[in-house]
C-alpha cells in the first residue's frame, strides 16, 4: 500500500527535479575540469605550437596550455612564446589552464618536465642575460624570493603573472625589453 502523502503530484514533481539535475549535470562539460589537466614531458621532435621550431633543442623554460573544450594541450619552446599566444585577445578567454617550469629546480639548458607549475601562480623575470629558445624569454618561479636571486644574480625585472601584458611580451624582442635592474611590482 503506497503511503498517503506520496501523491502523483508529488511524484511527478520529484521526477521533474531528478531531470532537471541530470541534465544540468550532462550541460558540466567535463573537458572543463582542471582536474584532469597536467602538463606532460614533451618528447623529443615536438614541435612548438606557435613557431613550428622543435622544442626540445633549446634551453630555458618551457610553456604549455590547455584551451577550453580540448582534451589535448598545446606545447611552446618558451614562456615567451606561451605568453604570446595565451596573452593574444584571440585567444586569452579560452585559455584553462597554462604550466610553466620553475626554473629555481632546474637546469637553464634542460628544464625537467617534472617541475612545471601553475603558470597563473609564478613569478617571472624579464631582461635577464639568459636566453630561450627566441632569444629573450621570462625565467619562471614558484616563488617571489626565487625570481629575487634569479633576478640578483642575471638581471633583469620581476613580474607577477597579474603584471604581464602583450604589450610586454612583444616589447621583448624589439631591443626595449625590460630593463636589466629588476625591482618588485
Amino acid at each position: 500500500m503506497i503511503p498517503h502523502f506520496i501523491t502523483a503530484k508529488r511524484v511527478w514533481r520529484l521526477l521533474g527535479a531528478l531531470c532537471l539535475a541530470v541534465a544540468l549535470s550532462a550541460c558540466n562539460d567535463t573537458t572543463n575540469n582542471t582536474h584532469d589537466q597536467h602538463a606532460v614531458a614533451i618528447e623529443s621532435g615536438e614541435e612548438c605550437h606557435l613557431c613550428g621550431m622543435i622544442i626540445t633543442k633549446f634551453p630555458g623554460p618551457k610553456g604549455q596550455l590547455y584551451k577550453r573544450g580540448n582534451a589535448n594541450n598545446l606545447k611552446f619552446c618558451s614562456t615567451r612564446d606561451m605568453f604570446a599566444y595565451f596573452l593574444d585577445p584571440e585567444h586569452q578567454h579560452n585559455i584553462q589552464q597554462a604550466f610553466v617550469h620553475d626554473m629555481a629546480v632546474n637546469s637553464w639548458e634542460q628544464p625537467d618536465d617534472k617541475t612545471y607549475i601553475d603558470a597563473r601562480e609564478a613569478w617571472y623575470v624579464i631582461g635577464s642575460n639568459k636566453r630561450g629558445a627566441m632569444g629573450p624569454t621570462l625565467a619562471s618561479f614558484a616563488d617571489q624570493e626565487s625570481a629575487n636571486s634569479f633576478a640578483d644574480k642575471q638581471g633583469g625585472k620581476l613580474y607577477h603573472f597579474d603584471d604581464l601584458n602583450l604589450d610586454l611580451i612583444s616589447s621583448m624582442g624589439m631591443g626595449n625589453q625590460a630593463p636589466n635592474k629588476h625591482t618588485t611590482h
